[in-house]
């Protein structure tokens, strides 16, 4: 008894069917899926196009091992290193230090990094260093903030090494520099994209603006693999100092925060966001709450009313709340009919045995044309539609 009674309640709840949910989401669910899948992709394509990038041991294209396999042919012996405390350590007259991420190292690395490096008489090759490390690995040295608009560029300078390998993609950082004993190369629109600066203790650094001329695919191009051999075989070892994230920074580093770390434009892309996220709640918001009745300002026939109201049934495929609806009037205008009060007009074991009794036939097909479920599609709803009129024509005339 408490199940049957249940039922019309059920039939008109206001939650919307699971199918009606998902018509209305699945299009940001498609667009969240397709940016998802566009940022794997994008990840995957990066990642496989700098795999080993600037890694003398590496044969991809970004990787660097066919320099050092032709310094091997000249006599210069090639080793990697990870750590600061390496580096540092293989400083000398007769080695070249290749620092082959210098933006990598904190400002405390770099700081004691040129400790190690400026007294050691040997060369310091800096690839790509912008504003952030060259102004400590290279004092007196700082870095445009544009890059040129070339890459291959002439040497236009009195370098030897410069000179004999000629053209060379070097274009990439610019850089200037306030002493007057450097070697300003490969300029581009009058800012050098190569610089080699004397050190004291006979040793040099050069700053390279870009790390083109040693990767494997652009080696064989113009003069970058003469100009590669020649500033990176100048002494008999080649250490190749590759930064990575597990190095300890130095006990005076002055590490970044949290902020310093992401990227630049991180506050106008949360920006940008915020007002996407407010525009779509916008968007698709919904007035909650009890609707408020209003006096109209003219007169409404009801059966546009009806229509109205069928309609925005069947926009939001509510087929429940309708046939509900449906069952409720009929057996409203049906109790008094059959003289059942209006009260108990929506309870079974009072309003079905005193419509069987005024038809004909045993009636066992009252129960679920009045208290039955929902129908399943828009042809059910008619056919109930077109039943209940035939039930309350039949009582009528009996």
């Amino acid at each position: 008894m408490t199940t049957e009674a249940a039922a019309p309640t059920a039939a008109t709840s206001t939650a919307p069917p699971a199918r009606t949910v998902w018509t209305r989401a699945r299009g940001i669910v498609l667009a969240v899926v397709l940016l998802l899948a566009a940022a794997v992709a994008m990840a995957a394509v990066r990642s496989t196009e700098q795999h080993g990038r600037l890694d003398p041991r590496s044969a991809d294209p970004y990787g660097s091992r066919a320099v050092a396999q032709l310094l091997a042919d000249r006599g210069v012996t090639t080793r990697v290193v990870t750590t600061l405390r390496a580096a540092r350590a293989a400083a000398g007259p007769d080695t070249t230090l290749l620092v082959a991420v210098p933006d990598q190292l904190t400002g405390g690395q770099q700081s004691e990094l040129h400790r190690a490096t400026a007294p050691s008489g040997g060369r310091t090759v800096l690839v790509a260093a912008s504003g952030w490390s060259v102004g400590r690995l290279a004092p007196g040295v700082s870095a445009d903030p544009a890059d040129s608009l070339g890459s291959a560029l002439a040497p236009d300078c009195a370098l030897p090494e410069a000179r004999r390998a000629g053209s060379a993609d070097t274009g990439g950082v610019r850089y200037t520099t306030t002493r007057l004993d450097a070697d300003s190369c490969y300029p581009s629109a009058r800012l050098a994209t190569l610089l080699r600066v004397p050190a004291a203790a006979g040793g040099d650094t050069v700053v390279l603006g870009a790390p083109d001329i040693l990767y494997n695919d652009r080696l064989d191009e113009r003069g970058n693999a003469s100009l590669a051999l020649q500033l990176l075989g100048s002494r008999p070892h080649l250490v190749w100092y590759l930064p990575s994230l597990s190095d300890a920074p130095a006990a005076d580093s002055d590490d970044k925060g949290f902020f310093d770390l992401i990227p630049s434009g991180w506050l106008w892309a949360t920006l940008q966001l915020f007002i996407a996220a407010v525009l779509a709640a916008f968007w698709r918001g919904r007035r909650f709450g009890p609707l408020v009745p209003e006096r109209l300002p003219v007169a409404i026939r009801a059966s546009e009313t009806a229509e109205g109201r069928a309609r925005l049934y069947r926009k939001a495929n509510a087929r429940d709340r309708a046939a509900a609806a449906l069952r409720s009037a009929a057996r409203t205008r049906l109790a008094p009919l059959v003289g059942v009060p209006v009260a108990q007009a929506h309870t079974p074991e009072a309003l079905l045995p005193a419509l069987s009794a005024h038809l004909a036939g045993d009636g066992q097909d009252l129960r679920p044309l009045l208290f039955g479920p929902p129908p399943g599609d828009d042809t059910a709803l008619i056919a109930l539609t077109d039943r209940l009129d035939a039930l309350e024509r039949e009582v009528r005339r009996s």
